[in-house]
């Protein structure tokens, strides 16, 4: 079994966040009381572009040594079904080409990536619920 240089800790504390960023939607209640009382926190779940979690997750994978970060894009292509475990080796080389210095905009262009880091981590067979689940400093 390959060996992950990202923490179980720091992948769940993604898929958490990650999780709370794909049940956002866009802007439906363009006409937003100043009061969210007054809306029923309607706005909570919209993505009005300056979500708090967008810039966590953001400033999270930044943080990341560039090693981390090619885990982190090979374990979401791996839950995403574009390799095996048997191929984490193309799957790990592939995303390290493929580094740009978005690592963060990329990963959060993927649709549910909190479950497809789930599903990578499957594979590895690690649960991620067993980690804790805030970031290790």
């Amino acid at each position: 079994m390959p060996e992950l240089a990202i923490s179980r800790e720091k992948i769940g504390f993604l898929i958490e966040k990650a999780r709370e960023f794909d049940v956002k939607e866009a802007t439906s209640d363009p006409d937003s009381g100043s009061n969210a009382a007054d809306d029923e926190m309607i706005d909570v779940l919209q993505d009005n572009g300056k979500d708090p979690v967008v810039r966590e997750i953001t400033g999270f994978i930044s943080a990341l040594s560039e090693d981390e970060q090619v885990d982190l894009v090979a374990l979401m292509r791996l839950g995403r079904g574009d390799g095996t475990i048997e191929e984490w080796s193309d799957l790990r080389r592939q995303a390290a080409e493929g580094r740009n210095g978005r690592t963060a905009s990329y990963l959060l262009g993927e649709p549910m990536l909190g479950d497809l880091l789930a599903e990578g981590l499957d594979e590895f067979r690690l649960s991620w619920t067993d980690a804790r689940n805030t970031p290790a400093q």
